[in-house]
């Protein structure tokens, strides 16, 4: 695996507003904030698992990096170059998704031979009988055999399906993918094998993660860093292992705290932290810190001031008054 001291991908300030209720003249006068002044980096060679709840912004963030929504404000690093404006098809051969719908990103109308052939002629890569290898070469790397290349994806399960829109991301010999909840459609069992396998060609590879999952287990175990999302913002970053012994915000408390135990007499002394309210509109978003309509420790500064995202010890960052004071 490549070391992992070199940063692949920097994002700074990374905004992303979608425009809502256009009036006659086509003028928008409110917008949904899916991913609001979000800033971190990937060392090449590792993996960053974002995680929140649905709707916070982490597929946005995702795909805005990828340049799939074009980024309202901020910048993307990647390799020491700002592509936030550069020409994406060269860097498609080296930034590439697996998506989170294994048959909605699958055309039906094209055998899996051809599906994952199809990005090494847009990019005008292998031809000929070394496409045919290279396809087979790859069906067989996520644990498919070449006799699939000539079926359909209504022929596979789920999770075969997923195997094949990996081998398509692997076709042009990627070195950072996004992988946008790649197993949260799959059986558990399935999930694991997946997990496994993309830590397997990670290791043969040299690939970077940007992993997106609800699984907070799954993305402990996958995951270098972890970075936490709620409404559009990003509100704590650190290493696994402290993010997950040590949770520095009250919402990151609040995740982890639903992890469930296997251990039925260890699940009942687990103290859950049950969060009040729902989740407030990304297009209005409360003054102040976002959570505090939500927290048990809210406080007068929370709905004034919004907190600083900053270092609180050595790699470990969280935007929150409490910890900060």
């Amino acid at each position: 695996m490549a070391a992992k001291d070199k940063k692949i991908l920097e994002v700074k300030n990374l905004t992303k507003f979608f425009p809502v209720k256009k009036d006659f003249f086509g003028t928008s006068h409110s917008m949904v904030k899916a991913v609001d002044n979000v800033s971190f980096y990937i060392n090449k060679g590792e993996t960053l698992g974002l995680v929140g709840e649905s709707g916070c912004g982490k597929t946005t963030t995702g795909r805005t990096i990828l340049r799939l929504h074009e980024p309202t404000a901020g910048e993307i690093i990647f390799e020491g170059n700002n592509i936030t404006e550069a020409d994406m098809k060269p860097l498609r051969k080296k930034m590439q998704i697996i998506f989170q719908d294994p048959y909605a990103s699958l055309n039906p109308r094209m055998t899996v031979g051809d599906i994952i052939g199809e990005p090494m002629e847009i990019h005008d890569l292998e031809k000929g009988s070394q496409r045919k290898d290279k396809i087979y070469q790859l069906l067989e790397m996520v644990g498919l055999n070449r006799e699939h290349a000539s079926r359909y994806p209504h022929e596979f399960s789920g999770g075969q399906r997923q195997r094949v829109g990996i081998a398509r991301a692997l076709a042009v010999k990627p070195e950072f993918i996004v992988c946008d909840e790649p197993i949260s459609a799959l059986d558990v069992s399935i999930q694991a094998q997946i997990v496994n396998m993309l830590e397997d060609l990670q290791a043969s590879l040299g690939l970077t993660y940007l992993f997106i999952a609800h699984d907070l287990s799954m993305v402990k175990h996958i995951s270098d860093k972890v970075g936490v999302m709620y409404l559009g913002k990003l509100i704590e970053l650190a290493d696994s292992e402290e993010i997950y012994s040590k949770p520095a915000h009250p919402y990151t408390q609040a995740l982890l705290s639903s992890i469930p135990i296997a251990d039925p007499s260890e699940s009942r002394k687990k103290k859950r932290i049950i969060l009040e309210g729902d989740v407030p509109s990304p297009i209005n978003p409360p003054s102040g810190c976002r959570f505090r309509t939500r927290c048990r420790y809210s406080m007068k500064k929370c709905e004034e001031l919004e907190p600083e995202f900053k270092e609180i010890s050595i790699g470990h960052f969280c935007a929150c008054h409490l910890v900060s004071e």
